[in-house]
């Protein structure tokens, strides 16, 4: 691996302490890079940096920002099948999975270039006073940037891209299982004119105390965190003594409710991409599928089927589709799941058992009878696993659906379409897909309700996040 060392003002230093940290191909066990580990003074150093390179950078016209941030799409785009050999690597993806990760990762850089010269404000006279009401879009300041494995690309350019756009420099902080592909993408945006000193990246096996650090300067204003609600809620006591703009995108558990009225091919292939993109190691994963009684036996064996054909494997190998888990607790957390599911009625129709061998492999899982207290039903399974309940009608679905301290995303299939966004409008989750298995789009304001988070990512509001609003009162 060409790109191990912190990233720091445009440079590749091994950090203050010189300390590293492996980290492991989850298909194969073994060690691929050994990563600079930063400290409290690498901390320091990228913070002094991004505020030195940031004056420059906000100065500059809103069409210059845009153009240096279509330029990274362009990089990224040409450059897909690289990046998507890295995620493969550290985080375990199939092949196909890495590459549409690679794509999405690269679309918020254009998107970002395009919403970058649309941080419109406004001018209005005031009714009362006759005073002419001016507002305006400031860049906020320093941003911290905490990025999570699951995803190594997107996660960061979700958060870089509108970062820059907004005008501010970031520290991004990016999972220790996966800091190779946001390391490799640095070299990038220097091609793409990123000034040295706007972006840096420090990898670290001290990422409680490094961020702490970080949220406790005063020179940083905002922080963006994508994790668990767990670690969301200590970074926001955090950011609440520096009293910092919070971008939280947390936990989920999101329900796919299947009405008898559903066209079936629309809702397995609904269902099998909400589940098993990223091998279901994913917030927006589809985690309790509850289909109506009079269609359950049909819909469990069509589900069954499908997860039974799929090709587990090494990600590098282009015929696979499900790779490993990222490490060894996610894959025995996931098999913990079946196994209480089971223990407490529930019937696995395929998978269900921990292969031997190398690698942090589980396989593709259908439950069906899944009971109301299996701890899969109320917490996250961030795997392989289709847990499956059935539903009698509207009133019980909606209630069962949204019962549960999270409100991420949820999924409705049906063929009318009127109670449908009845039902959509009822849910309360900050996304719902209706018809569709995948909602996430650059274009499209990403993020939860009650303990999946604050605010929102892509779309106009993601670069707003990084923004200051201000009002201007004159009288002429």
């Amino acid at each position: 691996m060409k790109f191990t060392d912190l990233y720091i003002n445009g440079s590749w230093t091994k950090g203050a302490s010189g300390e590293r940290f492996d980290v492991i191909n989850p298909a194969t066990e073994e060690v691929l890079a050994s990563v600079a580990s930063a400290d409290i003074a690498d901390a320091d150093a990228a913070l002094d940096a991004a505020e030195a390179a940031m004056k420059g950078w906000a100065a500059r016209t809103p069409r210059e920002r845009s153009e240096v941030l279509r330029k990274a799409w362009e990089l990224m785009t040409a450059r897909r099948d690289e990046f998507a050999h890295y995620m493969t690597l550290e985080n375990g993806k199939a092949g196909a999975d890495a590459k549409g990760e690679a794509t999405y990762a690269a679309e918020f850089f254009r998107w970002f270039a395009e919403e970058a010269v649309r941080a419109d404000g406004m001018m209005t006279h005031a009714p009362a006073s006759g005073a002419r009401i001016m507002v305006q879009h400031k860049p906020a300041g320093l941003a911290v940037l905490v990025t999570p494995w699951n995803y190594p690309a997107a996660m960061g350019t979700r958060k870089i891209a509108p970062a820059l756009a907004a005008g501010c420099g970031v520290v991004i902080k990016p999972a220790s299982e996966t800091p190779l592909t946001m390391l490799a993408l640095m070299p990038l945006l220097e091609e793409a004119g990123v000034p040295p000193g706007l972006v840096n990246v420090l990898p670290s096996s001290k990422t409680g105390s490094l961020v702490d650090h970080m949220l406790h300067d005063p020179r940083v204003r905002v922080v963006s965190f994508t994790g668990s609600t767990g670690v969301g809620q200590k970074l926001l006591k955090s950011a609440a003594n520096q009293v910092l703009k919070p971008a939280m995108e947390l936990g989920g558990n999101a329900p796919v409710v299947v009405f008898e009225d559903a066209d079936m091919d629309t809702a397995i292939e609904g269902t099998m991409l909400a589940k098993m993109r990223n091998l279901g190691e994913a917030c927006t994963a589809a985690n309790r599928i509850y289909v109506h009684e009079s269609i359950a036996d049909e819909f469990t064996k069509r589900l069954t089927e499908r997860m039974s054909a799929l090709k587990v494997g090494d990600g590098t190998d282009p015929s696979v589709d499900v790779g490993p888990l990222v490490n060894v607790d996610t894959r025995d957390k996931v098999a913990e799941f079946v196994a209480d599911a089971v223990k407490k009625g529930a019937k696995i129709e395929c998978g269900g058992t921990t292969p031997d061998g190398k690698g942090f492999y589980y396989p593709p899982t259908v439950l069906s009878n899944v009971p109301e207290n299996a701890e899969c039903v109320r917490d996250e399974i961030f795997g392989p696993v289709a847990a499956i309940q059935t539903f009698k009608d509207q009133e019980e679905v909606i209630a069962r659906a949204n019962d549960t301290e999270y409100g991420l995303v949820a999924y409705v299939f049906s063929e009318d379409f009127k109670r449908a966004l009845q039902v959509c409008e009822r849910l309360d989750y900050g996304m719902v897909g209706l018809n569709r298995g995948l909602v996430s789009d650059p274009a499209a304001p990403f993020g939860g309700m009650k303990q999946s988070g604050l605010g929102r990512e892509g779309g106009h509001e993601g670069m707003l996040e990084f923004m200051e609003t201000q009002y201007i009162s004159a009288s002429w």
